[in-house]
């Protein structure tokens, strides 16, 4: 009796889902800009370039916003074409769920996304404030537990010459305001040994131990005029005298102005 060869069963083909949710979408300009009015390019020319590349077809493709067209493709409109500006208004723009070649055109296909505009995502938008709250929490405990003499040499980057006449409390203020300001800027400070190095010697400047010439380039005792180092050309000359702090020669010298200054 004949028997016939089974065959095996054809592999399912993936049905690929849309993931495009129909909702209205808000678009907003980068770089907190907010000018009355902003005309994003809307359609190819000589002068401004509007092409999406298509890996499926291995080429760029024009890009056109006309409002009465179903596609955003110059290639995929057909008849006479209504073309409309894009605008943002003080700094956003709002696209109703009506207007899907509008909406697609700003979420998939413009060059300008990312750069110059970006779409408002609530999800997106809440994972980046909570790594923002996260990194405040985390900065504002470092520096309420800092010592006065680190908050100060901190603060000097920020604020200058204007700490050395700031009361204990003043500082400790205002390392708190920064660190909940500028959280990321004031970790790496603070995480920075050369900070305290470089205000260690501002501070042995204007209490006259050492000096530094009027051109920068040296670095003398206040007592004698004696040359305790030369500034490497195009360096900052505290951030020069911090590092050779570290050197042989520079330990000796940094012990003897710490005397000094107590």
């Amino acid at each position: 009796m004949e028997t016939k060869e089974k065959k095996a069963p054809a592999p399912k083909q993936e049905v690929k889902k849309d993931t495009w949710e129909y909702k209205d979408r808000n678009y907003f300009l980068k770089g907190n800009k907010e000018p009355i009015t902003f005309k994003l390019g809307s359609r190819h020319t000589g002068r401004h370039s509007l092409l999406w590349f298509d890996p499926e077809r291995g080429h760029q493709r024009e890009l056109r916003y006309a409002s009465n067209q179903k596609s955003v493709f110059v290639d995929e409109q057909e008849g006479p074409v209504t073309l409309q500006h894009i605008i943002f208004k003080d700094g956003a723009l709002t696209v109703p769920k009506e207007k899907q070649n509008l909406q697609k055109l700003l979420s998939l296909y413009h060059p300008a996304k990312g750069y110059l505009y970006d779409e408002f995502d609530a999800v997106e938008e809440a994972e980046d404030e909570l790594e923002v709250l996260e990194l405040q929490m985390q900065a504002m405990s470092a520096a309420a537990s800092i010592d006065v003499d680190q908050a100060e040499a901190i603060l000097r980057v920020e604020l200058g010459s204007k700490v050395s006449n700031m009361s204990s409390k003043e500082i400790k203020r205002d390392i708190l305001l920064l660190a909940k300001k500028e959280p990321k800027m004031f970790i790496n400070l603070a995480n920075d040994e050369n900070v305290i190095l470089r205000n260690f010697a501002i501070k042995a400047c204007e209490a006259q131990i050492i000096n530094l010439s009027q051109d920068q380039r040296t670095f003398t005792w206040g007592s004698n005029n004696r040359k305790l180092m030369n500034v490497p050309f195009d360096e900052n000359p505290y951030s020069a005298i911090a590092a050779w702090f570290k050197t042989d020669e520079g330990v000796e010298v940094y012990k003897s102005i710490e005397k000094k200054l107590k």
